[in-house]
């Protein structure tokens, strides 16, 4: 806790150094010539005395008031926003921000958007995180450009702020892979029906890992419809009623993955003697919970959120200019939770 007695000048003496120098090390002066020994004595004297610099003194001479917004898409109903906000708040936590939250709705209108903006702009924030609900193209507020921006989970049409998205395409390939090192050849995909990045490039990433295994990734069955539990469900009724029925399923998320365990019981499939199954998204309350375990890919949201933070602490402070990382998005991996749906196929 800070003690609002202690000066910096009490911080120099008890640390045997200049002002300037414990002014340049608490402030992280990027061209202060400070040997790391003496940076670590100086944080660690203030730490002791329990100094903590003068907001209202820093704001003032920096322009800055220690705030960043975060404009998260369906927060109550979205598993997924959670997880960017905690890693958002932490990162911001750790370099002195606080963070400030808005929910919007992902149908809403631009102008609402816009709207939603303003009263964090209204509050000088020093930088806006834009989250959306699942990845996809955004149509952005012009007014969010006003201050350093970082978009999560999206990429804005017409490429022009920064953004982090997680790695569909890897992602997809560790799926049909870990089906693939089974021994599973006849592996299904059921995707979903919107028009979105996840839905097209986790099939061309299906049908490429199939075809680079030496299998005819083209002509591998695909079902597709709504990314849900009942989706799922009527996709693997009819993907599992083929006379080649699949031995292995890849599904576009845990929910559809949770619809394909119960058309599995009503055909009296064994999962996963007789049907492997991995998903997308790693929904623990879904992927852990399912019995046997769901084999699943997982979303990097917590990543994402402390990842864009960061980057966007480093530009408001000068650190980094975010316009050179608009060019291309930064892709975040999507590693593989192995439980127990996948096993070799029956012979």
């Amino acid at each position: 806790m800070s003690n609002k007695n202690i000066g910096i000048k009490d911080v120099a003496v008890a640390a045997g150094v200049s002002v300037t120098t414990v002014s340049h090390v608490l402030n992280d002066v990027s061209y202060a010539r400070i040997s790391p020994e003496t940076k670590d004595k100086v944080r660690s004297v203030a730490e002791q005395l329990g100094y903590g610099p003068n907001r209202l003194a820093q704001a003032l001479r920096t322009q800055r008031t220690g705030m960043l917004g975060l404009v998260s898409e369906d927060i109550a109903t979205t598993p997924h926003a959670g997880r960017i906000i905690l890693g958002a708040d932490e990162a911001a936590k750790a370099r002195g921000y606080n963070l400030m939250i808005i929910n919007t709705s992902g149908s809403a209108s631009l102008e609402s958007r816009q709207a939603d903006v303003e009263a964090l702009l209204d509050r000088r924030v020093d930088g806006i995180l834009y989250a959306t609900m699942y990845h996809r193209n955004v149509e952005l507020p012009a007014n969010l450009g006003s201050v350093p921006s970082v978009l999560v989970d999206s990429v804005a049409i017409g490429g022009n702020i920064t953004a982090v998205v997680p790695d569909e395409d890897g992602g997809a390939r560790a799926a049909v892979g870990a089906l693939l090192e089974a021994g599973h050849t006849r592996v299904g995909f059921i995707n979903n029906t919107d028009d979105v990045p996840a839905t097209r490039q986790r099939l061309q990433a299906f049908r490429a890992t199939l075809t680079e295994a030496g299998l005819d990734g083209d002509a591998a069955p695909v079902e597709s419809e709504i990314s849900e539990v009942q989706g799922g469900y009527e996709a693997a009724r009819r993907i599992l009623a083929r006379e080649d029925r699949p031995t292995g399923l890849f599904c576009y998320n845990d929910r559809m993955a949770m619809g394909a365990y119960r058309a599995a019981a009503e055909l009296g499939l064994n999962i996963p003697n007789d049907l492997s199954v991995v998903g997308f998204d790693d929904q623990v309350l879904i992927a852990a919970n399912l019995h046997p375990g769901l084999t699943t890919v997982a979303l990097p949201h917590y990543e994402m959120g402390a990842w864009a933070t960061e980057h966007l602490i480093d530009a408001v402070e000068g650190k980094t200019d975010l316009t050179l990382m608009a060019l291309h998005p930064t892709i975040l991996s999507c590693p593989l939770v192995r439980r127990d749906s996948i096993a070799a196929p029956r012979q």
